[in-house]
């Protein structure tokens, strides 16, 4: 499952323009597929300033533990506070409620620069 209307990255994050340059950012099917069973999410703190690539947190399951990147660079403005009491929100719903922060980015046009899903899609198979 690969929704057409997101952006991704090589590191299997998936970006989605919310309002102006806030993005919202969550791990993809596949990541959370490769990953099993999510038992911990560790996230950033809000009104961090993050650069394109800085590891941000990390999804611990019962298999690995895995880094979260920021995918562009901007600043943390909130994150899914329920992935601490439901970490497997992650592995159920990895679109909608498992995603892990907010973020405001500089320059949105700099979305252009990551994976559209057909692009995604060729990395994955």
């Amino acid at each position: 499952m690969i929704p057409e209307q997101l952006r991704y990255t090589a590191e299997h994050e998936w970006v989605e323009v919310r309002e102006g340059n806030v993005l919202r950012i969550g791990i993809t099917d596949f990541a959370q597929n490769a990953l099993g069973d999510v038992v911990f999410v560790q996230l950033p703190e809000a009104n961090t300033e993050v650069r394109a690539g800085d590891v941000v947190g990390e999804v611990e399951s019962t298999k690995s533990v895995s880094d979260v990147y920021a995918p562009l660079t901007g600043k943390i403005l909130a994150c899914n506070d329920e992935l601490s009491e439901s970490p497997e929100l992650v592995n159920s719903d990895p679109y909608a409620a498992g995603w892990m922060f907010d973020i405001e980015v500089e320059d949105a046009g700099s979305l252009a620069a990551l994976l559209d899903a057909g692009a995604y899609a060729k990395l994955t198979e």
